[in-house]
């Protein structure tokens, strides 16, 4: 079935959308101007259906076109209208864009999340850095002997004083200084602090 085309001036001497197409797949931009004219408002509606958007759905519509005057040579009469084919076109890239579209949003909704919960470089750089200082800091610990050991953490990592320590351990407080001065300077020695 022939569609007819109306062209301003005298639509009785408008030749059917098929020709026109085929004219327009040789590079007949007078044509593809009369082809424009008829597709141009039923291919917009359809993009619209879709997008809802106006400007995305012009330069969608647009697009279409400009796909139509580059693959005019493709259509194929037998398998439906000029009308059918063009708004076929429209109805995919509208779908396309849709598409493209979410994907980009989420894209971007994760690469937020993944910012979001990725700390910076600096903080991980810290972060390793503290955790070899602790792995040597108990490497060192583990070669004082038990007694410097034992008074050592008490002092320096439950906070006691020396007196405290001195009590708890039910040692003179002399003794218990003479076995944290000689455990710090064996941590000093071991993690190379003052070398």
């Amino acid at each position: 079935m022939k569609e007819p085309v109306y062209i301003v001036g005298n639509p009785a001497a408008a030749p059917p959308l098929e020709e026109l197409v085929a004219r327009v797949a040789r590079g007949d931009r007078d044509a593809f101007s009369a082809v424009h004219d008829a597709v141009a408002g039923p291919l917009l509606g359809v993009v619209r259906r879709v997008l809802r958007d106006r400007a995305q759905s012009e330069e969608v519509a647009q697009e279409v076109l400009v796909e139509v005057w580059r693959t005019a040579g493709r259509y194929r009469p037998d398998l439906g209208s000029v009308t059918n084919w063009v708004l076929t076109l429209a109805h995919r890239r509208a779908v396309d864009r849709v598409r493209s579209v979410e994907a980009s949003a989420a894209r971007e909704r994760r690469a937020g999340l993944l910012e979001q919960n990725t700390p910076a470089y600096d903080e991980v750089s810290e972060q390793v850095e503290t955790r070899l200082e602790q792995e040597q800091v108990r490497r060192c610990l583990g070669s004082l002997t038990e007694r410097q050991r034992e008074s050592v953490t008490l002092a320096y990592y439950r906070g006691l004083t020396y007196r405290e320590v001195a009590e708890l351990l039910a040692l003179p407080l002399g003794t218990v200084k003479t076995r944290l001065r000689d455990g710090l300077i064996r941590l000093r020695d071991c993690l190379g602090v003052g070398t």
